[in-house]
């Protein structure tokens, strides 16, 4: 458990000044874009030896009411890269199921039971070992849930959301959606082990 608590966001909330005072954090290391079945089959291959792995999700902005768009990527950072799964070119296989269900492998994000409502609708399977950071950090009397807070409470750093209003669904992921996608990965497991300690 966390020991030290004598800094902001946990005797009170962090505030968004001090939120954007930490230094910029990004994931800079490898990234997979997942589009093939054949790519799908290597990545959970190798997404299944893991034992934490950053999860998240991103879905296409909605502007209209009553407008409900699929997610369009699944995102998971294991320990040595991260995992971009564009939906809208592979269709989810049994070996991604198996993934989603093994409660064995922790899968890390933040308020991950909406992005398993959403989910369910496009893998149906027995969603187990999902661990939602935010609740986490309650339990550990952190005062800020979000990821941006998390990441300046517990990590010292600031990640940018720029890209969340972003189209999710096209064909070919720009590269700032790329590195906003993987770091939203990353962080939420970084995050995770360091709660966990």
């Amino acid at each position: 458990m966390i020991s030290d608590k004598n800094r902001p966001g946990f005797d009170q909330k962090m505030t968004a000044e001090e939120i954007n005072s930490r230094p910029i954090a990004s994931y800079d290391g490898v990234v997979h874009i997942i589009r093939t079945a054949s790519e799908l089959e290597q990545a959970t291959r190798v997404l299944c030896r893991e034992t934490v792995l950053g999860f998240d999700t991103e879905t296409k902005p909605a502007f209209q009411k009553g407008e409900i768009n699929p997610i369009s990527l699944l995102q998971f950072a294991a320990a040595g890269a991260v995992y971009i799964i564009q939906l809208k070119h592979v269709r989810p296989s049994e070996q991604l199921g198996a993934l989603l269900s093994n409660k064995l492998i922790i899968k890390a994000g933040i308020d991950i039971n909406q992005d398993i409502a959403k989910l369910k609708n496009n893998i149906d399977c027995d969603y187990k070992g999902f661990i939602d950071v935010s609740l986490l950090a309650k339990d550990a009397g952190i005062k800020n849930f979000s990821m941006r807070g998390l990441a300046a409470v517990l990590l010292g750093v600031r990640i940018a959301k720029s890209m969340q209003v972003s189209n999710w669904a096209r064909s070919t992921l720009l590269p700032s959606q790329i590195k906003y996608a993987a770091t939203d990965a990353w962080i939420s497991r970084e995050i995770y082990l360091r709660l966990r300690k």
